[in-house]
């Protein structure tokens, strides 16, 4: 049975949550904004499917660390497109998570935005970190790769799904404790979340498997695209990781070896870092 965090004799109408966390275990904290015409825009997406992935996104954070999530705030900035009706339905796609609303604060802005903040645990000295990869480790990801970027301007499609409706890999960061030897979710593309993940862990890295592409979707799509929320793990040979793990595929896709921190190859030659940067794709 996993622990939950106990709040103590407040409720929503209280200025601040009080927890107490389980005993033996680590608190896992993340945020995470969402915000229109950067994540999602009014003609296409409904309220309730920008509700959901905003959280499902923060959520998939606690999964790359092999957490559980325990309860989220979320601060919005409503603007002039966001009546009673939508804010209810940005409400509704939340709850479908199953994560027990904590708190949270409302303003109004010229655009909408939103900032959640998400608190789970893990047990403790067992959290995922990106900074445990070692040369001669395997790297894997989970599922398939380019389906988000390719869906994000094809409506109604099974891309479009993937684009909408991330699944936060929960049971699977669970399985990675004691697995895994480093790990973060994919968020904004394999070859600039594999450099990242190499740099903190000062190692490099080599693919050198096939790279599992979503249906319909580009190999250039697959290592470039962003926000598939898959994880990304690195595991000694020695760790037989499986083909899949509750019907979801994980497929081997290159090692880790010694060398300049955060080079990745691909055939020989260097991947350049395409995927999304928020410090640098802007405008």
């Amino acid at each position: 049975m996993v622990a939950r965090l106990k709040r103590i004799g407040v409720d929503l109408g209280d200025d601040c949550a009080v927890l107490r966390p389980p005993p033996d275990c680590d608190l896992l904290i993340t945020t995470d904004q969402f915000i229109e015409n950067v994540h999602f825009r009014f003609e296409t997406h409904t309220a309730r499917q920008v509700g959901y992935c905003a959280l499902a996104r923060a959520i998939s954070d606690i999964a790359a660390m092999g957490g559980d999530p325990r309860g989220y705030l979320v601060s919005i900035a409503t603007s002039d497109s966001t009546d009673n009706v939508w804010i209810r339905g940005f409400y509704a796609g939340q709850s479908e998570l199953g994560v027990p609303l904590l708190g949270g604060d409302t303003a109004h802005a010229m655009t909408f935005s939103c900032d959640i903040v998400v608190v789970g645990s893990v047990p403790r000295g067992q959290a995922l970190r990106r900074s445990g990869a070692k040369p001669g480790d395997l790297v894997y990801v989970s599922g398939t790769l380019g389906g988000s970027a390719k869906g994000m301007n094809e409506p109604g499609t099974k891309a479009w799904k993937r684009h909408v409706h991330p699944v936060p890999r929960l049971k699977l960061g669970r399985f990675l404790r004691g697995k895994a030897s480093a790990c973060m979710d994919l968020s904004d593309g394999l070859s600039t979340d594999l450099h990242r993940l190499c740099v903190e862990s000062r190692v490099a890295a080599e693919i050198d498997g096939e790279l599992p592409v979503f249906p319909g979707a580009s190999e250039y799509v697959a290592l470039h695209g962003g926000e598939d929320y898959e994880l990304l793990f690195t595991a000694s040979p020695q760790a037989r990781i499986p083909e899949s793990h509750d019907t979801l595929p994980l497929t081997r896709i290159g090692r880790i070896k010694a060398g300049k921190p955060g080079r990745v190859t691909l055939a020989g030659k260097a991947v350049e870092q395409l995927g999304y940067d928020h410090l640098m794709n802007y405008g």
